[in-house]
């Protein structure tokens, strides 16, 4: 006799992931990294782009194609390249070269776009989540201006977008627990906003 398996969503541990990644860039911004502390954010950046990574592809098996894309760019991106991007700049760093990262500039762009273009999609969720979406875009867009060099003094920008990030971090642990805890207990545990579109 065939049994049908079913699985819960993931997008708890795909926001854990994501808190990861926004603290570990957040500690870069704020200053709060040297780079022997490189290779170890490059080991957390992989970790969390296979939980995002199997986030996305549960998450579009289950039809949901604003999560699941942007969970799949994530772990691409935010997560993979990410972590390759930073090792490489260790490894740079190391032998005396100076990283180009006016090039990830470029690259970034690319991201920030992505996110900011399915935004809206957001607005169908809770109100925290699309605040996370938010300030995540800010950053980016601010991450664009600081490495293409498009802003006379990226010094000014850096710690903006270190504390965007762990803002963004912090939510993510928090709706991350709520949905665990209040999908456990059959009610609200967390307060979660209502949608702010239906």
């Amino acid at each position: 006799m065939a049994h049908e398996h079913s699985f819960a969503s993931p997008g708890p541990a795909g926001l854990a992931a994501l808190a990861v990644a926004c603290f570990g860039f957040g500690a870069v911004f704020l200053g709060k990294v040297v780079p022997e502390g490189l290779p170890l954010l490059s080991a957390w950046l992989i970790g969390g782009g296979i939980v995002q990574y199997t986030t996305a592809v549960m998450e579009l098996k289950d039809h949901n194609i604003l999560g699941g894309n942007v969970f799949l760019f994530f772990a691409a991106f935010f997560m993979f390249a990410a972590a390759l991007s930073v090792f490489a700049k260790f490894m740079m760093i190391k032998f005396g070269m100076k990283p180009a990262v006016h090039v990830e500039g470029w690259m970034w762009m690319a991201g920030a776009a992505f996110l900011t273009v399915v935004t809206p999609g957001y607005a169908k969720g809770n109100l925290f989540i699309f605040i996370l979406v938010l300030l995540i875009d800010v950053a980016l867009w601010m991450i664009v201006g600081v490495d293409s060099g498009w802003y006379g003094d990226p010094a000014a920008f850096k710690p903006v977008i270190g504390w965007l990030l762990v803002v963004a971090g912090w939510i993510g642990v928090y709706l991350a627990g709520a949905t665990v805890c209040n999908t456990v207990y059959g009610k609200p545990v967390f307060f979660v906003p209502k949608p702010l579109v239906k």
